[in-house]
């Protein structure tokens, strides 16, 4: 039973791979089929480069400058909607006031915002830490606020007979019963940054990152392009799951220890 979580995953990536090959065998298919790409990164010597961090232009050196953009905007995303989600969530009137707002704001594509981004800050890499921010906001304010007003009535009660101090509910009451709903907000929110830098990346970015090397070896269209893409494309999934299965991790910690 326990090699079932070995196995099944290899089994099923290993058919994924057959149905590609198979697909895409004809010599006429403009897709290269798994062993093609394997040949063609070989013969042009090109895969250690790539994952190389050190080697200019390589997957590994534009997933760091994206990580590092993602890092940026996702904590301001982090801090701004923890805060304001929890202002939200204990007053009915701001709630009322800001939740139309938030729910029309939430629903716009995170591309829809790139030519805004680029009109305000005049500046490829500012527009895009914007864009990480107002794409990754939403469910961590919006999960935040929800903890918030799901705090049992007894709690409150129980604070108030006791006296507690501002300060004391806020730290001993409110962020303990909230932290699974913020922590639910930031593993959304990690995987909506991520996705929203790679898209920025592609449509304009003059300073790197994993979105720029995809559009640039698509626009190369050399021999190699299609099996880089495809190399790039795998590891920006790869590095998706890492930052989701990282945020769920230490969330999980956190709860335990309460």
């Amino acid at each position: 039973m326990k090699y079932r979580f070995i196995l099944a995953p290899i089994i099923c990536t290993g058919l994924v791979l057959l149905v590609w090959q198979l697909i895409f065998a004809a010599p006429t298919a403009k897709m290269p089929t798994p062993s093609e790409v394997t040949m063609q990164l070989e013969l042009a010597g090109s895969f250690a480069k790539m994952m190389n961090p050190f080697e200019d232009g390589s997957i590994a050196k534009n997933i760091l400058i994206s990580l590092q953009r993602v890092a940026i905007g996702y904590t301001l995303a982090a801090i701004f909607g923890i805060g304001f989600g929890v202002l939200i969530g204990v007053s009915p009137f701001l709630r009322s006031g800001f939740d139309p707002m938030v729910q029309v704001l939430r629903t716009i594509p995170p591309l829809a915002w790139l030519p805004l981004a680029l009109a305000m800050f005049q500046e490829n890499n500012a527009a895009a830490l914007f864009l990480i921010f107002v794409t990754s906001i939403w469910p961590i304010l919006i999960n935040t606020a929800v903890g918030v007003q799901q705090i049992p009535k007894d709690y409150t009660n129980v604070s108030r007979v006791l006296r507690l101090s501002g300060s004391d509910y806020f730290f001993n009451i409110l962020i303990p019963s909230t932290v699974p709903y913020i922590f639910t907000g930031l593993r959304i929110g990690i995987g909506l940054a991520w996705l929203a830098i790679v898209a920025a990346e592609m449509l304009k970015s003059d300073g790197g990152g994993i979105g720029f090397y995809i559009w640039d070896a698509y626009n190369a269209g050399n021999d190699e392009s299609m099996s880089q893409i495809i190399l790039a494309v795998l590891f920006v999934g790869l590095v998706g799951l890492c930052l989701d299965r990282l945020v769920g991790f230490i969330g999980s910690k956190i709860v335990s220890e309460q």
